[in-house]
């Protein structure tokens, strides 16, 4: 009998023979999402060591885009990733061939897998543990990617006090699991805050581990202010178009700040990397409405005296529009892409909607692909929104009623801003949460029970709909950053958005009320941190291996420029040094041809890392991302010793300076009515010591954790 060959009864006959019991207590650790059913089988559970193969049915090993291959390719590097062990090259194998103990084997043909309005779906799959194998048959090669995180969910809430033997043991048994709805997505504003490709593809395998397969990019946008808008200064608000258009294209003046777009080729190796991951990138160019950044190219587009909406009767703004969807949608992958179109005049209802209509004809002609807008309650009686639009609800009353919108035929996804917007750091009057509200999300049904994406309101239970709906595709939460660049670091982003993702996932995943397996808050607070510590692939926790006493490095003096072998350190820390600067306001700097020349000198950076820099002047902070500094309301004297001990968490940095604590803050500007101070948190710059230019003494260096 080969390896596989004892695996291949189905649930319903091994329960018949008597090797699984149906009432028998599941087993499985709980994760994030939950599984949909499992039965302990009583046997000796699978052994997770350095001899552990992966291997592919040779069978269907090119099927799927990304292929069952590639797939089992990035799992095996997740596993290394983990668990720190030794695991060999993947194999492609036949169900026939033997195989040696330890074998994760993965495979497809499952079937009999759907959603919960009953259309069927390649994102489920049935897995079956043995003490030898541990298979994972997809219904697609999606489904086999969800089947291996769940794999390593249950690997690393199995290793939790597993002891050091070097091996980690999972409960035998069979399962099944298969996603509530199509889409279950996140939103990153990055129109009005700027962040690096390789943070965006770390928030994709993120996310990826918690089985959520898209996320939307928010990427043409400005910020607000009523009295710049209205005014003759209203170029000076922030807006990003952030698709760099190839040289010599014609839309090439619409790119403000070059410094702060995707080249084709670095946007390709984000929708590549979180393609790899089984995450979609949904890209959004938002018109007619939120168009500062094409109307400061083409002012002459704009509606008069509202430069961020653009003049749909001008005969070049529908041109123009297109111009830019032709330059980039050969860059996308995904089957559909967003055009924004949310907030736009509703006495302009005829005009929006016959936009709207334009573009989803253009883009389908154009790529194939179909087209998202955001729900936007536009009044006509003569003119209707084409069904092939899906409609992104995000609020009432400006977004029209999405069950009236799926009576009429429309595809709808729940972005209900009461329960799924999160804005960057702070917002207007409290407006939304810092993170998802839990109250909410666990019991702010009209009935008391859990959000879900068929839950568009706790007040009106008209308003909801059913589950099984089949116009209801899913749901998409959003991080919106209004207060722009200066409002938060990407790191910030992440930590608002790790925990909302896993709660959002497990709801997107498995509904509320509908699996008896679902998630309690109970089990899911108790299994979060352990898996948000696990989550393979990204570092976005900056986690550095455990140290003795805490002690990342300490140094008694440094007198010369040197590194450390952390590029940088997350919060909780506390990072202490005596410094005495020096007292110059010039350096001298050597040129290309042996010469030298006097420049300004503001003391250089002490501490650089990935995340952050830390300079002499006014010990400020700076996030590389964006270049922004944060300065602390200090200066060190020149030619005196003076301790710093910087102390850092989630949400606050402050420094302890002889007696006195000073705060890292920035300044909001909320709508352009009133200003809001903020803390601010950053990751410790731990890469370079005494990094840039820095001229003076640094003694009693030391960083530790905690």
């Amino acid at each position: 009998m080969t390896l596989f060959s004892s695996h291949k009864l189905s649930l319903v006959a091994l329960t018949c023979i008597g090797l699984l019991h149906p009432n028998a207590a599941a087993s499985l650790h709980p994760q994030i999402p939950s599984v949909a059913s499992f039965v302990n089988s009583g046997a000796p559970g699978f052994v997770l060591s350095t001899s552990t193969q992966v291997a592919v049915d040779s069978a269907f090993q090119s099927s799927g885009s990304p292929s069952l291959m590639s797939y089992a390719q990035t799992f095996r590097d997740d596993l290394i990733s983990m668990t720190g062990f030794t695991v060999p090259e993947v194999k492609s194998l036949s169900m026939e061939d033997s195989a040696s103990p330890s074998t994760i084997f993965m495979t497809l043909g499952a079937t009999n897998h759907s959603y919960f309005n009953g259309e069927a779906t390649e994102e489920g799959y049935d897995f079956t543990i043995s003490s030898q194998s541990y298979i994972i048959k997809g219904s697609g090669a999606n489904g086999a990617w969800w089947g291996t995180r769940t794999l390593l969910q249950q690997a690393a809430m199995s290793s939790v006090g597993s002891g050091s033997n070097g091996s980690i043991t999972i409960p035998a048994g069979s399962g099944s699991d298969t996603p509530g709805w199509e889409i279950r997505g996140f939103m990153i504003d990055a129109a009005r805050h700027w962040f690096e490709p390789s943070f965006l593809a770390d928030m994709c395998i993120y996310a990826s581990f918690f089985k959520l397969n898209s996320l939307h990019l928010h990427a043409s946008d400005n910020l607000w202010d009523q009295n710049l808008i209205s005014g003759p200064d209203w170029r000076e608000l922030y807006s990003a178009f952030r698709f760099q258009p190839s040289e010599g294209s014609p839309i090439a003046g619409i790119i403000l700040l070059p410094n702060e777009t995707w080249s084709k080729e670095n946007f390709t190796v984000l929708q590549s990397t979180c393609s790899a991951h089984g995450v979609a990138i949904i890209p959004e160019i938002d018109t007619p409405g939120h168009s500062l950044a094409i109307t400061k190219w083409k002012p002459e587009l704009m509606i008069p005296n509202t430069p961020d909406s653009l003049n749909l009767s001008h005969p070049d703004t529908i041109p123009t529009i297109k111009a830019l969807w032709d330059e980039v949608l050969p860059w996308f992958s995904a089957s559909e892409v967003s055009i924004g179109a949310d907030e736009y005049d509703p006495a302009l209802a005829d005009a929006y909607i016959s936009f709207v209509n334009e573009m989803s004809t253009y883009i389908s002609s154009k790529s194939g692909k179909s087209i998202r807008a955001w729900g936007t309650n536009e009044p006509s009686s003569t003119a209707s929104i084409s069904k092939n639009v899906t409609i992104q609800h995000w609020d009432f009353p400006d977004s029209s009623v999405p069950v009236q919108l799926m009576q009429r035929g429309y595809r709808v996804i729940n972005s209900e801003q009461q329960f799924l917007y999160l804005d960057g750091k702070t917002s207007d009057k409290g407006q939304f949460p810092v993170e998802l509200d839990q109250a909410l999300m666990w019991g702010g049904a009209p009935d008391g029970g859990g959000w879900a994406p068929n839950i568009f309101t706790r007040h009106d239970p008209h308003n909801n709909t059913d589950p099984s709906n089949p116009l209801l595709r899913g749901s998409i939460m959003a991080i919106w950053n209004d207060w722009g660049n200066n409002a938060t670091t990407p790191l910030e982003i992440y930590y608002q958005l790790a925990r909302s993702l896993a709660v959002f996932a497990e709801k997107v995943w498995a509904g509320s009320g509908v699996r008896e397996t679902a998630l309690t808050q109970d089990q899911f607070n108790s299994v979060y941190a352990t898996l948000n510590a696990a989550a393979p692939g990204q570092n976005l926790n900056r986690a550095v291996p455990p140290q003795p006493n805490n002690v990342v490095f300490q140094y008694p003096t440094v007198a010369e420029p040197q590194t450390s072998a952390f590029d940088s350190v997350g919060p909780p820390y506390t990072l202490t040094f005596t410094i005495k600067p020096s007292n110059a306001t010039e350096i001298s700097v050597p040129l290309l041809d042996g010469t030298s020349m006097r420049v300004p000198y503001d003391g250089g950076v002490i501490f650089a890392g990935r995340d952050s820099k830390l300079h002499v002047q006014s010990l400020a902070f700076e996030d590389p991302a964006t270049g922004i500094r944060y300065p602390l309301p200090y200066a060190l004297p020149a030619d005196e010793y003076t301790t710093v001990a910087i102390h850092a968490t989630r949400s606050y940095t402050y420094a302890e300076i002889g007696g006195s604590v000073h705060w890292w803050t920035t300044d909001l500007d909320i709508w352009g009515e009133y200003m809001k101070p903020a803390n601010m948190s950053f990751a410790a710059p731990s890469h370079f010591i005494r990094a840039e230019g820095f001229s003076g003494e640094l003694h009693n260096v030391s960083l530790v954790l905690g």
